[in-house]
């Protein structure tokens, strides 16, 4: 066993001599390889920040990087552009300091004229979301749509603009901006205006989006149906329906007429808060004006009935759709099955969905793969278990996606996954799904947690064919699987795998193996592996040592653990919270309070905040030693700095007050609980409902103490508390209730008075 933490010295020297300067090699290598090269023939007006002049001959106006855009000089067969974009290549920063000047306008004329710049929706799109500022994209595409009007219709354009505008907004139509775009010879054209009022319904600016509705006549626009729309539909996303049907009144008296687009707004609107029979109104208003109602406008529909829990009505809106030849599409199914888990108990739904599923055939996948994913959020996974059978027997086969999805759930949920789940998992590969890497390597924790290691090893040789363990990531994880099972020997051989494969071991890989080894008592192993981490160039980390100390104190080498402890200092490795738990706790176990308070002190001194854990350890060790006043000090401290007890705090504490005969502190411990966020388990209440059995002479007073604990307790134990009862009265009397079998606990009680 180590003794000495000082070889840790002796490894490093060992190891490259600049190992401990390597944060200052790499930070001089990457400021070599970052600085900037001499650009030849220079000129001063080179620098965007200099001013044309007026009657100057031809400037040679020449970009700080002359390769602003890479050109492929081979046209490209499969899409209509002349040039190649390279988005690594554009200087966006550049292009934002000609963005940022009075005469913007000019300098992008110039860079097009003089081919600096090709545009393309792909640049464009480029430009638009990286530009730091919101204003700088919507010049840019003012200017754009000014060049070329295809622009301003191109939807991927459009598309960029609108999500710039929203996570980079707000953009307000100040005075500085107008006047700004004015100036340059352009105006805000109603297709920028409608970018903009969306992504002001998006930020919830309704009164702002009125504002600038009612003084459209100052931009130089005309009201027209798509402006109303625009506007109706941001009102309803910033959930301002009055306003929004304020201006759908308004349309009339400006020349406007509603359209099917209208209406399907103000339908979604009424829907989101579930009044159905305002939609069916808007429904009926629409039909008589002419337009027939869409695949968009039954969506709505259906998914209003469901927020308004008339399911059955819901179901009908696809029969209506099938009388009137209208074809769901996939979000229709997909509100549905969301619409009716949204309003009904789960298992209840489920059954309703599962019928479903059996008629429907059109979207037959879409329907089975959203009430999977609708099942795993509730964690049903009997449900999944039941709903793959019934489906697969029709042919269902999920995608990878959502097997992984909803193997997750059965992984985590069912009793026995070496059983149902390997099932499962086989079944569907033999059939051609292809589960993802997390979902193998859940199964195979899952089989080795339940003892079935030989079933682990052999979907794990599995994994390998599929060649799914092909980088340092995937090695990483697999060890740390291993490492979780205690099965070092695996951990091992795939360590060695990785290193026969040719792929690198990464100082994650290393510290995952060395906690492996410091978890199961191996210092000498830890030993071996810290030597070889040193020699592939990897400097220890606050994990590396931390894993160390722990691995230490798990040994009882206490004294070893505070000598690498001294030594992480002495290699600038800054120790943080875990890293002091681990050295308090190792204390608290061997009694040594005095130091273990010491350390807490260091540890606030170091500007580290002591955390639950910290308190933990000292509260259960004054509690061992029957301390509980200072106990109550450090409760209370813990307290003052916002952190929540657990239950192994509150456990330590109440019987140790229970013990000394505080049984009335105990009580109004036990009792606040659940207001610092933490319910009392089973435990804590043996102990605390024991004590008061001790403690109270009368049955009947005791039963009426059970009962009171068990309503001011969490829902888990108030639903049980005539278990809870007949617990306690087996505590207090062993063998009374399973002699009374058919009998409660307040007869027993009356017979046990006479």
């Amino acid at each position: 066993m180590v003794r000495d933490m000082r070889w840790l010295s002796s490894l490093a020297s060992r190891a490259s001599p600049a190992l401990r300067n390597l944060p200052e090699q790499a930070q001089r290598e990457s400021s070599s390889k970052n600085k900037p090269r001499k650009v030849l023939n220079q000129t001063p007006s080179d620098n965007v920040g200099a001013p044309l002049k007026g009657n100057s001959p031809k400037p040679n106006f020449e970009p700080q990087n002359p390769n602003l855009v890479s050109i492929s000089t081979n046209p490209i067969s499969a899409v209509n552009n002349k040039f190649r974009v390279d988005n690594k290549r554009i200087d966006h920063l550049y292009i934002a300091q000609i963005l940022s000047r009075k005469d913007w306008f000019l300098l992008l004329d110039h860079e097009l004229k003089a081919k600096r710049i090709f545009l393309n929706p792909q640049f464009v799109a480029s430009v638009l979301q990286n530009q730091e500022s919101p204003l700088h994209s919507l010049k840019f595409y003012i200017w754009v749509s000014s060049t070329d009007s295809l622009f301003a219709k191109n939807q991927s354009v459009r598309g960029v603009l609108a999500k710039t505008f929203y996570r980079k907004g707000p953009v307000v139509l100040s005075v500085e901006l107008l006047e700004d775009i004015k100036n340059s010879g352009f105006k805000v054209s109603e297709d920028l205006l409608c970018i903009l009022i969306s992504s002001w319904g998006r930020l919830g600016l309704a009164k702002y989006c009125a504002e600038v509705f009612g003084q459209i006549s100052f931009l130089g626009l005309s009201l027209s149906t798509r402006l109303y729309n625009a506007v109706i539909d941001a009102l309803v996303k910033s959930n301002s329906l009055d306003l929004a049907y304020l201006k759908f009144q308004q349309m009339p008296a400006d020349n406007c007429n509603p359209d099917r687009f209208t209406y399907n707004t103000l339908i979604h609107g009424v829907c989101k808060i579930g009044i159905v029979d305002e939609a069916l109104r808007l429904l009926k208003q629409m039909e008589g004006l002419g337009y027939l109602p869409n695949v968009c406008t039954y969506t709505i529909l259906i998914g209003g009935f469901c927020n308004s829990k008339r399911v059955d009505e819901a179901f009908r809106v696809l029969e209506i759709m099938k009388e009137k030849h209208v074809s769901p599409n996939e979000a229709t199914i997909r509100s549905l099955v969301h619409g009716v888990f949204r309003c009904m108990a789960p298992s209840k739904a489920f059954e309703l969905l599962l019928t479903f599923s059996e008629r429907e055939s059109v979207f037959f996948k879409v329907a089975c793969d959203t009430i999977l994913c609708c099942l795993s959020n509730y964690n049903m996974a009997k449900e999944i278990a039941l709903f793959l059978k019934k489906s697969g027997a029709r042919g269902y086969l999920p995608d990878s996606s959502t097997f992984n999805i909803i193997m997750v759930c059965l992984i985590k949920e069912l009793a026995n996954p070496q059983n149902e789940v390997q099932e499962i998992f086989e079944s569907f590969i033999q059939r051609g799904v292809k589960p993802g890497f997390s979902t193998y390597l859940q199964l195979i924790e899952a089989m080795y947690k339940a003892r079935q290691g030989d079933e682990g090893n052999r979907i794990f040789d599995q994994m390998i064919k599929e060649g799914l363990v092909s980088n340092a990531f995937s090695y990483n994880m697999v060890i740390d699987c291993f490492c979780k099972a205690k099965m070092m020997d695996r951990a091992s051989k795939a360590f060695g795998d990785m290193q026969r494969k040719g792929i690198p071991p990464t100082l994650v890989t290393f510290n995952t193996l060395l906690n492996g080894y410091c978890k199961v008592g191996e210092v000498g192993k830890a030993h071996e592996l810290l030597a070889l981490l040193l020699e592939h160039g990897f400097k220890p980390d606050t994990f590396t040592f931390s894993s160390i100390i722990d691995g230490l104190c798990r040994v009882n080498q206490i004294d070893d653990a505070f000598e690498c402890f001294a030594e992480m200092i002495r290699w600038g490795v800054t120790p943080n919270a875990i890293t002091y738990n681990i050295l308090i706790r190792a204390l608290c176990f061997i009694g040594d309070i005095a130091r273990s308070m010491r350390l807490m002190k260091r540890m606030e001194a170091d500007g580290i905040k002591p955390d639950a854990y910290s308190f933990n350890a000292l509260i259960q060790c004054h509690c061992r030693m029957n301390k509980v006043e200072k106990a109550e000090e450090l409760f209370l401290a813990m307290l003052t700095l916002g952190l929540n007890p657990d239950n192994y705090t509150y456990s330590a504490f109440i019987k140790a007050l229970c013990d000394s005969g505080k049984l009335d502190v105990a009580k109004e411990i036990f009792l606040s609980m659940e207001a610092y966020g933490c319910f009392p388990d089973s435990s804590i209440c043996n102990i605390i409902l024991y004590s008061l059995g001790k403690a109270i002479a009368s049955p009947c007073v005791l039963c009426c103490s059970v009962d009171m604990f068990a309503r001011k307790t969490c829902p888990s134990v108030a639903q049980e508390d005539d278990d809870l009862r007949n617990a306690f009265w087996n505590q207090l009397y062993p063998g009374e209730m399973e002699s009374q079998q058919n009998s409660d606990v307040s007869t027993v009680i009356h017979r046990r008075r006479h």
